[in-house]
């Protein structure tokens, strides 16, 4: 697992390149973004998630960004009619100039994350990563990764558990073909 400040210039290089990408960068995007560097590619960056209300959810992380806000590392700007997202500030930027070799490390996943996710909304980005948590769980033997969808979130139909679990296959194979993941 790599050091508190490490993971703070990770996540500050992954709201970066979210917002290039398109991102609108809100909690929700922070959270399932970090949900696929770490559970997907491995990044060790040690936060606990759990299922809640719109997918895999840490509230390990939610505290991170909240010590990240207090540091002046991360700030809220509202932008109506969407409501708050997060940016690096100025200290923020100067801060990832201190981790050139952790950056370096993660930069070709990060930046794979950014594409990947970067710019949905938060129905797909729930729908995509709740099926990327039904394939890495080990509790759904005996039914379908389609069903254990549908039961763990009832709003989610068959035809979109389905599309997003191709999603995340695809996903997968592109991860491995690239050396990203050695996740099976």
């Amino acid at each position: 697992m790599m050091k508190r400040m490490q993971r703070d210039a990770v996540l500050l290089s992954l709201i970066k390149e979210m917002k290039d990408k398109g991102s609108w960068c809100g909690e929700t995007h922070i959270q399932k973004a970090a949900y696929f560097l770490q559970e997907l590619l491995g990044v060790p960056m040690g936060f606990e998630f759990i299922l809640y209300k719109h997918g895999p959810y840490s509230f390990d992380l939610s505290d991170e960004v909240t010590a990240m806000r207090a540091d002046s590392l991360l700030e809220y700007k509202t932008r109506v009619p969407y409501g708050p997202n997060l940016f690096p500030t100025k200290e923020g930027q100067e801060f990832l100039l201190r981790y050139p070799k952790t950056l370096s490390n993660y930069a070709d996943r990060i930046n794979f994350v950014a594409e990947k996710i970067g710019n949905l909304g938060v129905a797909d980005l729930e729908r995509l990563a709740t099926a990327l948590y039904v394939t890495f769980d080990e509790n759904v033997e005996g039914k379908s990764r389609e069903d254990t969808i549908i039961e763990l979130k009832p709003h989610i139909t068959i035809d979109e558990s389905c599309e997003a679990l191709k999603k995340i296959d695809a996903i997968k194979r592109e991860a491995m073909e690239k050396g990203l993941s050695s996740s099976s």
